[in-house]
């Protein structure tokens, strides 16, 4: 079998079209989409305003989740950065049922091919490697494609020796591909210590949320382990850990907050503060003329 077949290249790019008017809509309506409502605190806020605070809650600082291009804009210096395989898209290896439907669904509703954006760009003047994954896509979820991506990051970030950088937010893997979606918990795993190796420096951004496979793998193994406030991380669910151990389990259990307490975090960076404290460890490590190893009070 070939494993080529996996993958295959679009031809073009698809962008989600801009919404029209319903000609149905009243005069005073208000339009799908100008107003967001916090799932914290209940406030409404108008969609522009909410861009403007990067998606963060002013009333009550709720991290909304944001999606892979608007993480690029707002990390990136100027929002300027060189795209990765942005013509790669997952084909069905195993003939799943409504799989194919699900990904073109997928795409015109994110306008992405796929659930993670991989890059380059500078922070604060500094060159990186990055990778987004996109949690409107399939829930995030890791499939070969996505594992292919992100190796594929790793290993450029290897050869440039540049510094790493992977935002995760993933439901897990993708249960469409089976095997072939867990066999990604390996390769990209392995990426990363190949990256390793070589003195790389990895640095880790768990957000909302960051479950299973892809907690299992890559995304726990960052020289640094940064999390946005309030982020879902873990493997297993929280019931199916309530079940099996027989226990009830704190009201906190499995946030950002409670890996922090635990010692599995080095920080929780509210959005708002994220590219400075980037910046902040990659100027340490720039000085100290090499790119791997944990260096930085953060």
């Amino acid at each position: 079998m070939n494993w080529r077949e996996f993958f295959r290249k679009s031809t073009k790019a698809k962008r989600a079209p801009r919404p029209l008017p319903s000609p149905t809509q009243k005069t005073g309506d208000v339009p799908e989409g100008i107003i967001e409502k916090c799932p914290q605190c209940g406030a409404l806020l108008y969609t522009r305003e909410l861009e403007q605070h990067l998606y963060v809650c002013p009333k009550c600082g709720h991290h909304f989740p944001m999606s892979a291009p608007e993480r690029f804009r707002l990390t990136f210096d100027g929002g300027r950065f060189f795209e990765y395989d942005a013509d790669l898209v997952s084909d069905d290896p195993l003939e799943f049922p409504g799989y194919r439907e699900k990904l073109e669904q997928a795409m015109q509703k994110t306008g992405l091919t796929e659930a993670v954006m991989t890059g380059e760009g500078t922070i604060k003047g500094h060159p990186v490697v990055m990778a987004a994954m996109d949690g409107r896509f399939i829930m995030g979820s890791m499939g070969s494609v996505v594992g292919e991506k992100i190796a594929r990051a790793i290993e450029n970030a290897r050869i440039k020796r540049y510094p790493l950088i992977i935002f995760a937010a993933s439901g897990g893997a993708r249960m469409q591909e089976g095997m072939l979606s867990l066999m990604q918990m390996a390769k990209t795993s392995a990426a990363v210590e190949r990256f390793h190796r070589t003195g790389g420096l990895f640095i880790s951004v768990l957000t909302h949320p960051t479950t299973g496979g892809v907690s299992a793998s890559f995304a726990m193994l960052g020289d640094y382990l940064f999390a946005e406030p309030g982020a879902l991380i873990g493997f297993a669910g929280r019931r199916i850990i309530e079940q099996t151990i027989r226990q009830e389990l704190p009201p906190d259990f499995q946030t950002a907050e409670f890996l922090l307490r635990h010692g599995q975090l080095d920080r929780v960076v509210p959005r708002k503060e994220m590219r400075d404290v980037l910046g902040k460890v990659l100027a340490v490590h720039a000085g100290r003329g090499r790119s791997g190893g944990k260096a930085a009070s953060v």
